[in-house]
């Protein structure tokens, strides 16, 4: 059962999916399947007409354009055609001076673009159709390198699965870590992707298979992550011979043993941050980091940011 997130408080925070012709299903149905199943936000499905062609199937929206500026956030689906309408253009442009959080997924940046709401502004697309964004809107400054760009009011993410970092990372926003982790575990999200810009969801530890022979000895390690841990001491701990602990490890989480202590340690040390005021060099020492210096590289180089600018960047804006 997911937790009630800690900064919500009854009000609902509505997010408008916008349905358009030639809307790609699965950009569609991600943000619908994330909110709905997020405590503290209600979904609408708004069209540009009654009755949507989604190509293999049609959806039917109970809402039209007139909705997006009541909503509090709107999410772009990519659609198939890169040409907007006028009246969604409009659309947008009244949303947006009302201070509504825009954000596309996919090729549902031609539909932000188009608005000029992007122009001077970093945005991304999925990698295909980075190229095709670039010419149409020279004024947008394309990166095809990167999962998602935060503009504040204004975001973008790369093609299909990093849709759902991306409304991880609005969750994230809006309520916290904590709601945000109980997304991601809803959702079987990864640790983290590579994808050149900072994750900053948190994410439970790789899932280790039950009955596996580390699973005992992950439990361990991130009860100990505290302590100054060596390889030899967890070799010793798990009984076998450090080359073949490396073995097991990444055969069975994907990564070495003192990476895995390293994310456990910034995974806590992120929850710090956000819950707590305690300086930064407190928090290194809470977390098993030797100095604070060594936190804020282990730390910049696992989030992509410094422990203050995190902070500082994600405290809870409901909170």
């Amino acid at each position: 059962m997911q937790r009630i997130p800690a900064s919500y408080r009854g009000g609902m925070h509505t997010v408008a999916v916008l349905a358009l012709p030639g809307v790609i299903p699965f950009d569609l149905a991600t943000p619908i399947e994330v909110f709905r199943r997020t405590p503290g936000y209600r979904v609408r499905i708004c069209g540009s007409e009654p009755e949507i062609d989604a190509g293999l199937f049609t959806v039917r929206v109970h809402w039209g354009l007139d909705a997006l500026i009541e909503a509090d956030t709107v999410i772009l689906p990519g659609t198939e055609s890169f040409d907007v309408p006028e009246a969604v253009v409009e659309a947008l442009r009244a949303a947006a001076a009302r201070g509504v959080r825009i954000a596309s997924i996919c090729s549902g940046a031609f539909i932000l673009a188009a608005t000029g709401l992007l122009d001077g502004l970093r945005a991304t697309t999925h990698w295909v159709a980075a190229a095709a964004l670039a010419e149409r809107y020279p004024l947008v400054d394309v990166d095809p390198d990167v999962l998602y760009v935060d503009n504040g009011q204004f975001l973008t993410s790369a093609g299909a699965a990093a849709g759902l970092d991306l409304c991880l990372h609005l969750i994230r926003r809006d309520y916290g870590s904590a709601a945000a982790a109980d997304a991601a575990r809803l959702s079987v999200m990864p640790l983290e992707r590579d994808g050149g810009q900072a994750q900053f969801i948190v994410h439970d530890l790789p899932p280790v298979p039950r009955g596996t022979e580390l699973e005992k000895l992950l439990a361990w390690m991130e009860e100990n992550s505290v302590r100054d841990l060596t390889l030899d001491e967890i070799a010793a701990q798990a009984g076998m011979s450090t080359r073949t602990l490396n073995r097991r490890f990444r055969e069975q989480t994907g990564t070495s043993p003192l990476r895995w202590l390293h994310r456990a340690r910034v995974r806590r040390a992120q929850h710090l941050l956000e819950a707590t005021g305690e300086p930064v060099e407190r928090i290194a020492a809470r977390t098993g980091f030797g100095s604070p210096t060594a936190f804020r590289e282990h730390f910049k180089r696992i989030v992509g940011t410094s422990p203050q600018a995190y902070r500082n960047a994600f405290t809870p804006t409901s909170a």
